[in-house]
Parts: structure tokens; sequence; C-alpha cells
């Protein structure tokens, strides 16, 4: 196979260029190459040459007249950007590892030991930038043959592969889940035989691929596989603790990680918001914690959704994801998420929905997505009937906020203004005061409008005995 015809950037034919110039032989190779073949776009491109890459690096960017070069001398790597890309330059190189550690001890070598180094045939492709073979496919491990049967497969024997970086089989499921490709049965075998290896890898670069597989199209597939091979077990046990059903007196609970597997491919396909999926992830993680069986009423996980929402900061603090807004917004949406739901199945009232937008705020139109992508019933009839009745629930939010203006709703009267009103100092009594107030626009005794406001105010502290010291306004 040869591909010079596309490879059309101006960046090839420099590195060509300068190779032809200094003697040297360089590459095109891994994912780039991979996604050329499947009419994929990339926008990192990753060179090889047999010598020193920081010097070849050095001399490509002079060609393109490129003055800001990154040098990473213990890796023997060099990066800059050329127009939209990302380009890294190596020297050749071969690998060995010890036990008890992914950083490898690195010697220079052959382009033949460079592609045993990587970690499946479908990324140890590689296309010759030499001026006699420019463009040719160099494929020492039938990779070709694996991207054209969508197998995933290691260029060593897979227990090499998989011990000496473990991080790869976390990688081997990201590919499979991304592509839609299928792990050869070796080298899914050996995954489950090294699962444990993955603890020497740091929670960062196992949460960065796992982020990846959620990502993906259709995220249960990765999910699945994390679970089958046990490598789930490694990192994230609350979601592995969802697995299984139990069966009392005839009744059984439906399997809390299918169903989750579910509610992630649903929602994955209204949005590509990761957080929004975290929170798909996480919306009844709390359910094994919280799972009681009654005789009369059978399976009940009641509290879940409060428990799973104060669960979510000590997952995300040990799986060293963000501890900001992200984390915030996943714990309100995991807590909230049964709302809607409730007001589906129940009377659809102004003050429900008034409570549901106060509470929810600019994230109310997610939480409704991920309502929805919780409809996981098989019953067609059921789910016409759910999405009608969410239809419904819908129409009302609009209506209710166009009226109420309740999302990120603060009362119109501060505690400050209340203090100054009444001459108080900071206390309970304030606080109850601006309580009261938003309590009764929430259940439309008064409307979100600060002189409607301000007279109940004045009746609900002559209740209390609380005189006026200032009439100001």
């Amino acid at each position: 196979m040869n591909l010079k015809d596309k490879l059309n950037h101006r960046v090839f034919q420099a590195v060509s260029d300068v190779a032809a110039r200094e003697g040297k032989s360089s590459f095109v190779i891994g994912g780039f190459v991979r996604d050329l073949i499947l009419k994929r776009p990339s926008k990192d491109i990753d060179f090889v040459v047999l010598g020193d890459g920081l010097e070849f690096a050095e001399k490509v960017a002079n060609e393109l007249k490129i003055t800001k070069v990154a040098y990473y001398k213990n890796f023997g790597t060099a990066a800059f950007r050329c127009d939209d890309l990302e380009i890294e330059f190596v020297g050749a190189r071969k690998e060995s590892y010890s036990r008890d550690s992914r950083k490898p001890i690195v010697e220079s070598g052959s382009l033949s030991d460079d592609q045993k180094r990587r970690d499946f045939t479908i990324n140890a492709l590689a296309i010759s930038l030499s001026k006699s073979s420019f463009g040719e496919v160099l494929d020492p491990f039938e990779g070709l043959e694996d991207l054209k049967n969508k197998i995933i497969r290691t260029p060593l024997e897979p227990d090499q592969t998989y011990s000496d970086d473990p991080l790869r089989m976390m990688r081997a499921i990201r590919f499979a889940s991304q592509l839609g490709f299928k792990i050869e049965q070796n080298s899914l075998s050996s995954i489950s035989k090294n699962a444990e290896r993955l603890k020497i890898i740091s929670i960062e670069r196992t949460m960065d691929e796992f982020n990846k597989i959620v990502l993906s199209e259709k995220p249960s597939r990765g999910l699945g596989l994390l679970l089958d091979t046990r490598l789930l077990h490694q990192f994230f046990p609350e979601m592995v603790a969802l697995c299984g059903v139990e069966t009392i007196n005839g009744k059984s609970h439906k399997d809390n990680f299918y169903h989750t597997l579910e509610v992630l491919d649903n929602i994955s396909s209204d949005t590509d918001d990761l957080w929004l999926r975290w929170s798909a992830i996480l919306h009844d993680i709390a359910k094994p914690k919280t799972k009681k069986f009654h005789q009369t009423v059978g399976w009940t996980f009641h509290g879940h959704e409060e428990l799973g929402a104060r669960m979510v900061k000590g997952i995300f603090t040990r799986l060293k994801q963000p501890l900001d807004v992200k984390m915030k917004y996943v714990e309100k949406l995991v807590r909230l998420h049964l709302r809607p739901i409730a007001l589906v199945n129940g009377a659809v009232t102004d003050s429900a929905i008034r409570r549901l937008l106060f509470e929810a705020g600019d994230d109310i139109d997610d939480l409704m997505t991920l309502c929805n992508a919780d409809i996981t019933t098989k019953n067609e009839f059921k789910v016409v009937k759910y999405r009608q009745n969410f239809e419904r629930v819908r129409e009302k939010l609009k209506s209710v906020e166009e009226k109420d203006h309740l999302r990120n709703f603060q009362p119109p009267v501060t505690g400050e203004q209340i203090m100054d009103i009444f001459g108080l100092e900071p206390s309970k009594v304030v606080g109850i005061l601006k309580n009261e107030i938003k309590e009764a626009i929430l259940e439309g005794l008064i409307k979100n409008d600060y002189n409607e406001a301000y007279e109940f105010l004045l009746k609900q502290a002559q209740a209390k005995g609380i005189q006026v010291k200032s009439r100001k306004q």
C-alpha cells in the first residue's frame, strides 16, 4: 500500500527533504497512519527517525521556519506545532521494562525495534518518507489486515506487551470502544490475567483512558469489557458493586450495572458532555448501599439519590477527577435525578415545578436529559407513556419559568436588606425571614417580585413581634 497522495501537508515534504540532506531514514508512525487509513481525522503526527530525534526535529523546524520547539531530553523527544497539527519527533528505539514500573530502559534501535515496542499492530504501521519509497506503508505485523478485520492485537506476545506497560490494557479497551473493534481472544485473556498489574499505573493515566472510553459513541462496549476483564475492579469498586441480581420470594431487582450502561448509552446519543455522562454513571451508584427487601413491596432503594450525591466527592477525590464546579454539577444531577420522574408519576403542580427550577437552576435541561435517558423499560407502552408525560413536564417547566423566572433564583429581599429594615444583627431570625420569603414564592403565595416580597416580609415580622426600624426600600 502506498499513501503518498494522502501526505499533502507541507510537514511531510519538509521531513523528507531534511532526511535526504542529512542521509537519515524517517517515517510517520502510529495513530496518524491508522487514522489516515480509517479516514478518521487526526491532528497528532508522530515521526520516527533513525538517529537523533531532537537534532532532526530542530532541522525540520528550521525548514518550516518554526521558532518554538519543545525539547524533552529525558524522553528523547521534541515537539512543535505546525499550522493546526501537533508534531512530535523521536529517534527509533528499543525498550525493556522492570517488573514494578512502566518506565522503560531505552536504547537506540532500528525501525523494526521501534515497531515492536508499539502497543498494537494497528499502531505499529509506518509510512516511509524516503525519496525512493515515499508513502509506502511498512507493516511487519499484519496491522493492515487487523484494520480490515477490525481486530485489536499486540505485535508481541500479549503477556509481554501488557506486563511491560499495563496502561496498554486500558488502551486496548479504549480503542475497541472508540473504533468498534474486537480484541483478539489471546489478548483479551491476557488482560484478564494481568488486570492487577494496572495498580502500578497512576490513577491519572488510568482515568485519562477511562474518560476517553466514556466519551465513545457507545461507551457500554468499553465499560462492559472493563468489567469482564476485571480492570474496573482495580480502580472503580463502587461501579462493580452495582452488578448482580438478587431474588427473594420470587421477587428480583434489575442488574443496576447494566441498567447504568443503558442509561449511559442513551444519554450519549444526546450529549458529548463528559460530566453529564458521568452523572449517568453515578446516578444509581448508592443503590447497593440502600437496597432493602420488604415482604409487601419487594426491593427498595430509598434515599439512593441523596446518598449517591454525597458519594460523588469521595469517588472524584480518589479517582483524581476535578473537585470544582464539575463535581458540584454531577452531585446536583445525581441528587435531583428522581425529581422529574416523581412529577411524571404524580400531579404536575406549579409549586413542584417552581421547586425543581429553583434547585436545578441552569442545569434543568441537562437534568431532564438525564431523566429521559433513565427510561430503560422494554415495555413499549410504558416508554410511550413516560415520554408523553415528560413532554408535559417540559411544557410546564417552560410555562412556569417564563412566568416566575426561577432559574438560579435569589430571594428579591436579601438578608442584608432584612437586617437594615428591622435593625437586626446577623442572626437565626434573619435566615428564618429570608427562607419564609423563598417558600412563599415557591408555593405561589406571592410573585417573585420585590414589592410583594417586602409586604409579605412585614406581615411575617409583625406576627413574630419584630418592629420595623427603617422603612428603606
